[in-house]
């Protein structure tokens, strides 16, 4: 059976029923620290160290005010997983026409490449600030991180929120280091937040702090996440999980904006001061503490970098498998499944460096940015639609203040994104040789638009599709009249294993002496690949003689079977010769592996059951 939850291997793996008083707090403490790592990823890095750099500490409360705002739509996101069981993208699929779906998941994943690029750069950065390791191989790396994430998964939810929570530590500690090396000025630091008239270069780059603080793929992990804690689906027990989600949220999103401010201040005390004022780049950042502070607080910044970097991948990997999951429905191999999204956010990366250049980066990360800016409304609009609603939310949709605060801070938000793309447009299109502007990106542009709009107005025109949200698997069938099935036609996928005696013997009482077997085995040896039936290798001809010995000794019991021997792929050689023999029920044995031999070797009988219209009846 298809699992439906949203990251299904590790949901409702978190017991909160077992500690009690302030202890019940720590259960719930975690999901929150996942999504605080998409506030203090690498590509917010430049954004701080510009501000910083340029205008001291009068930019602190734009961190404060965007991080309030982080704050409440991160708590939206929450209540949403919490109370009707579902992501942002599932939700978005029960709410939205297919066709709508289909592009709101290729914005989706397309902003989670946009967000894993801009982490994959910086963790290369501190790599090479820290190693001396060329960015090239400093990309490489970060492939790897398929497999850390395949491990701690496998290790359990809590596992991952500690290794996240460490890597957060790391950071902060770096950072809360560096602040007593550059001591920075209270007073001014103080007086950085009180509000202030922003013109020209500080209101563009208040734009890209603001732009860049609220991430659409946290939106879409933290109402998964927080499903990873088993609680009563009460009154009770879900304003009991709100409260303490909320708790979460708020010490995981203030210590974000620690390390954010941290960034700012350091930038203001170690440049600003020095009357170094266009500091942007982190290589820049870096090279300049060594000049100041000699080499302690250089490497603490690249050390937090690489923690940033690596966290960042993780939870945007993970994003990644809920958008597919849940828009589109797309099940494949976990460990495939990260292994593609992370390519996809690589392969941008290593074609800059390797046509423009390591220089060319620093415009590849401002260009992810601009991609982001254009999913954010997709992901806030449907989030407060969904939460407003009191038929599906009942007594826990937003209060109307709420609901207007989310509505002021979706539209600043979208406005501001949408300012900076227009001017990143309007840069591209006073270059020269520019058709593609006119073929590519404005016709795209349009379409996005236009879907800003449906997902806006939809929810209120369309009250039909209320039912199907409201039960979202759909209704149970009547099952009627139970008649017995008399299989004819049985397969028997045999491998020469202990296994096969189980496999055969659960066969055999499926059909009886009545039915005809078929006993497939496939040759996967490299001649077989690819000469097919034309090998007659050792191994070929041993096989061949052991399925005649399997036929010879049902002979002898009574029961009629035929050897057929397949060729090359495992999946696609049993489907063929089941459904060329119009086999009616297929029986095969699973090993049970786990771990790395489940990646190697266990895929076959998932593989085989996609490509048959048959039952298949799995032995262990």
């Amino acid at each position: 059976m298809a699992k439906t939850e949203s990251l299904s291997e590790v949901h409702q793996s978190v017991s909160t029923d077992k500690r009690k008083g302030w202890r019940r707090i720590l259960a719930f403490i975690g999901p929150a620290y996942l999504i605080s790592v998409g506030y203090m990823d690498p590509g917010n890095w430049a954004t701080d160290l510009a501000g910083g750099s340029k205008f001291g500490y009068q930019l602190i409360w734009v961190l404060l005010m965007s991080n309030l705002i982080a704050l409440l739509l991160q708590s939206l996101s929450a209540r949403l997983g919490i109370v009707r069981g579902l992501d942002l993208a599932q939700a978005s699929k029960q709410a939205y026409p297919r066709w709508a779906n289909i592009p709101l998941f290729g914005l989706a994943q397309t902003a989670i490449i946009a967000c894993d690029l801009a982490e994959i750069i910086g963790m290369a950065i501190g790599l090479q600030l820290l190693f001396g390791l060329p960015l090239i191989w400093g990309i490489s790396i970060t492939i790897f991180d398929t497999i850390l994430l395949l491990f701690l998964l496998n290790k359990g939810m809590r596992a991952m929120e500690g290794f996240i929570v460490s890597m957060v530590f790391i950071v902060g500690l770096s950072f809360l280091i560096e602040m007593f090396i550059v001591e920075p000025s209270l007073r001014e630091i103080a007086k950085g937040f009180e509000p202030s008239i922003l013109n020209g270069d500080a209101l563009y780059i208040a734009i890209g702090i603001i732009g860049a603080t609220v991430m659409p793929h946290n939106l879409y992990l933290h109402s998964s996440l927080v499903q990873t804690r088993k609680i009563e689906k009460t009154n009770k027990g879900i304003k009991e999980a709100l409260k303490f989600n909320l708790i979460d949220t708020s010490i995981a999103l203030n210590l974000a904006f620690f390390v954010n401010a941290a960034i700012l201040i350091l930038a203001a005390a170690a440049f600003y001061k020095n009357g170094m004022h266009q500091v942007a780049e982190i290589q820049d950042a870096h090279k300049l503490l060594t000049n100041i502070f000699g080499n302690i607080a250089p490497t603490l910044f690249a050390i937090a970098l690489i923690a940033a970097g690596q966290s960042s991948t993780v939870t945007g990997t993970l994003a990644g498998q809920i958008i597919m999951e849940g828009h589109i429905n797309l099940r494949i191999q976990p460990w495939l499944r990260r292994l593609i999204t992370r390519l996809l956010a690589i392969a941008p990366a290593f074609f800059t460096i390797l046509h423009y250049g390591d220089d060319a980066l620093g415009g590849l990360l401002v260009l992810s940015q601009v991609v982001l800016s254009l999913q954010l409304g997709f992901a806030i609009i449907p989030l407060i639609h969904f939460t407003s609603d009191k038929k599906l939310m009942k007594d826990f949709a937003i209060k109307t203040w709420v609901k207007v605060l989310a509505w002021a801070s979706a539209a600043a938000i979208i406005a501001l994104n949408v300012k900076l793309v227009i001017e990143e447009i309007s840069g591209w299109a006073a270059e020269a040789n520019n058709w593609w502007i006119y073929v590519i990106v404005i016709p795209t542009l349009l379409f996005v638009v236009f879907l800003l709009f449906y997902v806006f107005f939809h929810p209120l025109l369309q009250k039909k599709d209320l039912l199907r949200q409201l039960v979202p698997h759909g209704d149970a069938l009547d099952i009627g009249e139970i008649e017995k099935m008399s299989y004819t036609k049985i397969g028997i996928a045999v491998d020469f294993s202990k296994n096969d005696r189980n496999t055969i013997r659960h066969a055999l009482i499926q059909g009886g002496k009545d039915a005809h077997y078929y006993l497939i085995h496939v040759v996967e040896t490299a001649a077989a690949r690819y000469h097919g039936q034309e090998v007659m290798d050792h191994e070929t001809e041993s096989d061949a003689m052991n399925l005649e010995k399997y036929r010879m000794n049902l002979a002898d019991l009574g029961y009629d079977a035929t050897p057929f021997i397949g060729f090359g792929s495992t999946a696609k050689s049993i489907a063929e010769i089941s459904n060329r023999n119009r086999i009616e029920l297929l029986v095969m044995g699973a090993h049970g592996h786990k771990g790395l031999k489940d990646l190697i070797f266990g895929t076959t009988v998932d593989s085989v059951r996609h490509k048959v219209n048959i039952p298949v009846l799995i032995i262990r």
